[in-house]
Order: C-alpha cells, then structure tokens, then sequence
C-alpha cells in the first residue's frame, strides 16, 4: 500500500499514481527567500518537499517570514494529497508595477494526517521570488 490510503477524494487520482508520495525532509542550509531586493523570509529550520511528479519546494515555518509583508487573501486550491491551500499577496507598497505579489505565498493550514508536518509552514512560487542558500 502506498502513502496515501485510497478515499473518495483520492480514489480517482490514486487510480492513476498509485504510488504517488510527499516526503518532507529538513534543511541544515539557511535559506531566505526575496522579492525584488526585499528579503521576506529566512530560516534555518526549512523543509524541503519532494512529491511525485513535482520539482522540490522549500517550506519555512511561519515564524520566519516576515507576514507583515502580507495580506492573507480568498484563495485557495486544492491538492488530494495535501489537502486545501490558503495564499497571500504583497502588500501594495512591498509589490512594484513590474513585478505582482498576488497570491506568491501559500499553505496547508490543516493539512491532512500524512503530511501532518506541513503545519505552521509557508511555500513561495519560485518563479516569483528569488531563492538564496547558504
């Protein structure tokens, strides 16, 4: 059996990657994270996410990004494995017109049992935001 037990939110995807799996496995690199030149989040205390068919993502724990920066916004996704994502957008006065904040910070507030650990941290679109390991 894999991961992830079969539920009626599952069942189709499971049906297709039967052996799909999230790993979480924590960082002694410090990572921070910036928009433009602003730093918006560093840690020590990172989480590299590693899912079938997904390239690796960082999570930091909540405590080190700088929310502030942040309004907390309506959207949200979902993911079968993860569960329901809550996001962030920039403030106004942190975003610039070249470059848009909407929605580039995400988490799973309630996550489900099996990545019970993904809880009390936060994920960046990379695309969006500049990664800095060190």
């Amino acid at each position: 059996m894999g991961q992830f037990p079969v539920t009626p939110t599952r069942e189709k995807v499971l049906a297709k990657y039967p052996d799909y799996s999230v790993t979480m496995t924590p960082t002694e690199a410090s990572i921070s994270i910036f928009f433009g030149d602003i730093e918006i989040a560093t840690s020590t205390q990172a989480l590299v996410i590693k899912e079938s068919m997904h390239k690796a993502v960082y999570y930091l724990p909540r405590q080190d990004v700088n929310l502030s920066l942040f309004t907390k916004t309506q959207h949200s996704t979902y993911c079968p494995f993860k569960g329901h994502a809550s996001y962030w957008t920039l403030n106004s006065e942190t975003a610039d017109a070249d470059h848009t904040g909407e929605n580039i910070v995400w988490s799973y507030e309630t996550p489900y049992p099996e990545v019970a650990g993904l809880k009390d941290y936060l994920s960046f679109y990379i695309d969006r935001t500049r990664l800095a390991t060190g």
